[in-house]
């Protein structure tokens, strides 16, 4: 980990009684703005944890920006139960910004999803106000994927917030042709960032960290 950030721990209380275990990624020095990266993890039921996204937090608090990362229901120390649809997951990401409100002094939130991690993030992007943009590693998009997650879709293709979608040219879950289809009828701003070669889980491995970081820098800026 970086060592130039710190990192504090506590529990988040949810909205339905569960406990969610929280990091807070902070600068050593100046913070350069007062917003705000929540990130949610990749696929509980597969294995999906914080931890996966620790090394862009720690990368975004390096570079001045806090970033907050959670255990979602039923993984790590988090209390309750993962569901298969993601639908409960909603509402700890809504707990989590609202927690980021209370105590970390700031009206903005970027909130940045991870493969499955994506769509239930965009399903919170308008539950919570403050909430001004939304970055996706890898949503997916596709057909077998959609089983699963295809009613978060209309949440984040409707919300007039702007929205940036990373996806690795070689993804399992979703084609180039599937993104730019889903996306074409996209409300507000959207942006793209295609990265040739690169698989699904490639993009979830720390050899991406520091690109993912750089495309979340550049995206924070053009806010």
């Amino acid at each position: 980990m970086s060592s130039s950030c710190t990192v504090d721990s506590c529990m988040v209380e949810g909205s339905d009684g569960v406990s969610l275990r929280t990091r807070v990624f902070k600068p050593m020095e100046e913070i350069k703005d007062n917003l705000v990266a929540v990130l949610i993890h990749p696929y509980s039921v597969l294995g999906g944890c914080q931890g996966l996204l620790r090394g862009i937090a720690s990368g975004l608090a390096s570079q001045g920006y806090r970033a907050v990362t959670f255990d979602m229901r039923g993984v790590g120390r988090s209390t309750g139960r993962a569901s298969l649809t993601g639908f409960q997951e909603i509402k700890d990401v809504v707990s989590v910004c609202n927690w980021v409100l209370d105590n970390l002094s700031t009206d903005r939130i970027l909130l940045v999803g991870s493969s499955a991690g994506a769509p239930i993030a965009g399903s919170a992007i308008d539950q919570v106000e403050q909430v001004v943009a939304f970055v996706s590693i890898g949503y997916p998009f596709g057909f077998m994927a959609s089983i699963l997650f295809g009613r978060h879709h209309k949440a984040i293709l409707q919300s007039p917030k702007p929205k940036f979608f990373v996806m690795g040219t070689r993804d399992g879950f979703t084609s180039v042709k599937q993104l730019q289809g889903k996306l074409s009828a996209a409300k507000g701003r959207v942006e793209t960032y295609l990265i040739e070669g690169a698989s699904h889980f490639q993009m979830e491995g720390p050899a991406f960290d520091d690109q993912m970081v750089g495309l979340i820098l550049t995206f924070i800026a053009s806010l």
